[in-house]
């Protein structure tokens, strides 16, 4: 035989051909069997591996995604505490009703504020006495965020009743610094 060298660019091409569509064929029929358990083993492990790393990334991407929704509910919030009761109606209108009054953007602070949970209330209606809505859903800085438009009775009941459930930190602080101002 020949030099690999001296053979030229066909001869090569025929060798590689004859090696992959000849040799590696008869190679795989004697030894596929023991061949194939290890393969199997590497293709589960392949499987696995990659739905470990989809996993992380859904659940990456959840997270980033709540983080992005809160922040957007945050400046939602901001928007609409600074717009607060200067949001009128179109002239011409029928007066709105008080239930209706937050479907049209303005805050029915006022109408929350005086309920008053009948004594020995559950937790839940306690909550919806209070001027911020799904209050118990919130984290502590989007409380914090929302503070700033109540008023001094309403920043009681949050004080009353932040102390007597979670007891955050954060929330009692600024309500202090606020019934403080």
């Amino acid at each position: 035989m020949s030099e690999p060298d001296d053979r030229t660019q066909v001869e090569q091409a025929v060798e590689h051909a004859v090696d992959l569509f000849v040799y590696a064929p008869i190679g795989l029929l004697f030894e596929g069997a023991s061949l194939l358990p290890q393969l199997v083993a590497k293709g589960k492990s392949q499987v696995s591996m990659a739905r470990m790393i989809g996993r992380f990334a859904v659940g990456q991407g959840r997270t980033e995604a709540s983080k992005a929704t809160a922040k957007l509910q945050d400046q939602a919030a901001g928007v609409l505490d600074f717009l607060g009761d200067s949001v009128t109606s179109i002239p011409g209108d029928a007066p709105t009703p008080v239930n209706a009054a937050s479907q049209v953007g303005v805050t029915a602070t006022a109408t929350r504020a005086t309920r008053q949970p009948a004594k020995g209330a559950a937790r839940a209606a306690t909550t919806a006495s209070l001027a911020i809505p799904d209050y118990d859903g919130l984290s502590a800085s989007q409380v914090v965020n929302r503070l700033a438009g109540l008023s001094a009775p309403e920043l009681k009941s949050v004080q009353r009743y932040e102390s007597a459930n979670r007891g955050r930190k954060t929330i009692l602080s600024k309500v202090a610094q606020l019934q403080g101002s």
